[in-house]
């Protein structure tokens, strides 16, 4: 059911992330970004990004989960390789909501906060469609994301997540093993949540 993603199941990625994460920043980026995006992640040596398919016989992509080895650096390496397609997708977003440039810069270049260390690994995102939540999908995509990371002698897997109005997520991650590091707030007043998995 799990397999590593490739060009070929980009289209149903982003179709999933559409779905999963209706009024989150990434989304109102658009279709064309999160296409560049999650081509980026896979392209990228250092990234992992994983599908979930309905069943053996039926390619229909119903879950996934991305992240890379030693975050630090690779969104401005993913922005330096692309910046003018990444530019062009943004352009819809930005016209609609100019001060969205401002976030969209911070996001792609991660300065400080990013760990550099290539034993840790970011869980940057994870999403089932809504019609197949609850069923373990889920937990068996980070099963498999912490098995990848291990694979690639990582030692931590560390992401983050709303830290309001989130409670089942935030419940799903402390199940699953992750501990609570810190509690933050963007400069958008987003308060969030940071999440930390150590691999035995």
């Amino acid at each position: 059911m799990i397999h590593k993603m490739n060009k070929s199941s980009i289209d149903e990625v982003v179709n999933v992330h559409l779905k999963s994460f209706s009024g989150f920043f990434l989304t109102f980026l658009g279709k064309r970004f999160l296409t560049l995006f999650y081509k980026g992640v896979i392209r990228e040596p250092t990234g992992i990004g994983l599908v979930y398919l309905e069943n053996l016989g039926n390619n229909k992509v119903i879950g996934f989960v991305v992240g890379m080895m030693n975050p630090s650096g690779f969104y401005s390496r993913l922005l330096r390789r692309d910046w003018f397609r990444f530019g062009i997708a943004s352009i819809p977003a930005v016209l609609k909501k100019p001060k969205s440039v401002f976030r969209l810069l911070r996001a792609l270049t991660r300065p400080s906060t990013t760990p550099k260390d290539p034993t840790v690994a970011e869980l940057s995102s994870i999403a089932v469609l809504p019609e197949y939540q609850s069923k373990g999908i889920g937990k068996n995509l980070v099963n498999a994301f912490i098995q990848e990371v291990k694979k690639r002698e990582g030692k931590f897997i560390y992401l983050t997540t709303d830290a309001c109005n989130n409670e089942p997520v935030n419940y799903f991650y402390q199940k699953i093993g992750f501990k609570l590091k810190r509690s933050f707030e963007t400069p958008e007043k987003r308060k969030m949540n940071e999440y930390w998995y150590e691999i035995c």
